[in-house]
C-alpha cells in the first residue's frame, strides 16, 4: 500500500489522467444509455406523459413481481422482439431490470433502432419495490 501511495504522489499526474478517462467514459456510457429516473419520476410520467414501461429481466423475475401495465421484453430476447415496441417510438420509454445495470444496454439498443426518449429505472424494480411501490405478481 505504501508503494501504491508513493507512485501516487510521484506520478500524480498519471494518477489524475486516470481518473479524468475513467470519468469521461462513465459519463459517455451514462449519455448512451438514457437518463436515469427514481420511482417517483417514472410514477409521474406513466400518470402524466403515458409512459410505456418495459421490464427486461427474466420470466422468474418477472413473476416475483412487476409494474402495473409493464410490457415484459426479456433482455435476451430484445433483439428480437423489438418490433414489439414500433409503435411506441414517439412515448417516453423506462426500461426496468433488477439493479438497474442491464437497463443501459437495452437502452442503447433501443437508441440504436430509433427510440428517441429512453430512460432507465434508477436502482431497477429493487429500488422500486424499497420505496413499498405497487407491484402485480400475475
Amino acid at each position: 500500500m505504501e508503494r501504491l501511495i508513493e507512485f501516487a504522489i510521484t506520478h500524480y499526474y498519471l494518477v489524475l489522467a486516470w481518473f479524468a478517462t475513467l470519468a469521461v467514459l462513465l459519463w459517455t456510457e451514462q449519455r448512451k444509455a438514457g437518463k436515469s429516473v427514481t420511482p417517483a419520476e417514472a410514477t409521474r410520467m406513466i400518470n402524466k406523459e403515458s409512459a410505456v414501461v418495459v421490464d427486461i429481466r427474466t420470466k422468474k423475475e418477472w413473476d416475483t413481481g412487476h409494474i402495473t401495465g409493464a410490457k415484459h421484453i426479456p433482455f435476451a430476447d430484445m433483439d428480437r422482439r423489438l418490433s414489439e415496441l414500433d409503435k411506441l417510438k414517439e412515448k417516453p420509454i423506462i426500461i426496468v431490470c433488477n439493479l438497474g445495470q442491464t437497463a443501459g444496454s437495452a437502452g442503447k439498443k433501443l437508441k440504436t433502432a430509433g427510440f428517441t426518449n429512453v430512460m432507465r429505472l434508477s436502482g431497477g424494480i429493487t429500488e422500486w419495490k424499497a420505496q413499498n411501490m405497487p407491484v402485480v405478481k400475475k
